[in-house]
């Protein structure tokens, strides 16, 4: 199959290329898509690049929010000291995505919409209570991640931003695999006024909370009130990195680790 290359100057256009594919995919920063594709686990008909898109690349404090924009880099994310003010836990993640050339090309909007099950960010957008804003609606994050690799977004829907409310305090905690740098677990933890938000990626299928984990937290925030708490290891991961048992207990302790570098302001 011969494979047609686009970059389209406006986001409708990129959606009604798209859809006119026989079977398209969106090009962001390319991270995931290019190395599936030299693998030959993907021949897309068309790639349609949106890295041209005008207003998708930044980054914006609006009140008791923050703003990012789709086609903002991980890199971007990392050393924006508006990022590191309002939410230092989602400037500290970014930061630690892959190696510096993921990081220099990888985008926000790129990740969330593949959704990688050992993603970082979609650990930070069900945590921090994110919503997605695309071409055609706002999607909550609660909402979003479907399951592996799956998503509610449409196939020739395009994500055009996401908003996250700013936490009172939060801290992300990951075992990365040292080749890759993904996930073997992450944790994020959001405290919030009204209660504790806590999402763990790398250790199932798909991101996830623990209400759990969420309900001794909001009743002290602190590391000693999950020590009675424990994961049912039944239906997360077990491969060559890492078995289910094993991502359980770990879940646990990365929880209480964010929860005392959030309580310490880290």
């Amino acid at each position: 199959m011969t494979l047609a290359f686009h970059r389209p100057s406006s986001i409708a256009d990129a959606a009604k290329l798209l859809a006119g594919a026989e079977d398209g995919k969106f090009l962001a920063g390319g991270m995931t898509l290019l190395p599936t594709m030299r693998q030959r686990l993907a021949d897309p008909s068309d790639l349609v690049d949106l890295s041209s898109l005008p207003g998708l690349a930044m980054i914006e404090r609006t009140g008791d929010g923050l703003v990012i924009g789709a086609l903002t880099r991980h890199a971007d994310v990392a050393g924006s000291e508006v990022v590191k003010a309002a939410v230092p836990a989602l400037a500290a993640l970014a930061g630690r995505i892959g190696d510096p050339q993921v990081r220099y090309r990888g985008t926000i909007g790129g990740s969330i919409a593949n959704n990688d099950p050992a993603a970082d960010y979609p650990a930070a957008l069900l945590a921090l209570d994110a919503t997605v804003v695309t071409d055609r609606r706002e999607i909550a994050a609660d909402d979003f991640f479907l399951g592996t690799f799956e998503t509610a977004l449409e196939t020739d829907e395009i994500v055009t931003a996401v908003r996250f409310p700013i936490p009172l305090a939060a801290s992300y905690e990951k075992l990365r695999s040292p080749a890759s740098r993904y996930a073997l677990v992450g944790v994020f933890v959001a405290r919030f006024a009204d209660g504790v938000r806590v999402a763990v990626t790398g250790a199932g299928p798909c991101v996830f909370r623990s209400a759990d984990i969420e309900e001794a937290l909001a009743s002290a925030f602190e590391p000693s009130a999950l020590d009675r708490i424990s994961i049912d290891a039944s239906e997360l991961n077990s491969d060559l990195h890492a078995d289910a048992d094993y991502r359980a207990h770990m879940i646990m302790v990365l929880t209480k680790r964010a929860v005392a570098a959030a309580i310490a302001g880290h």
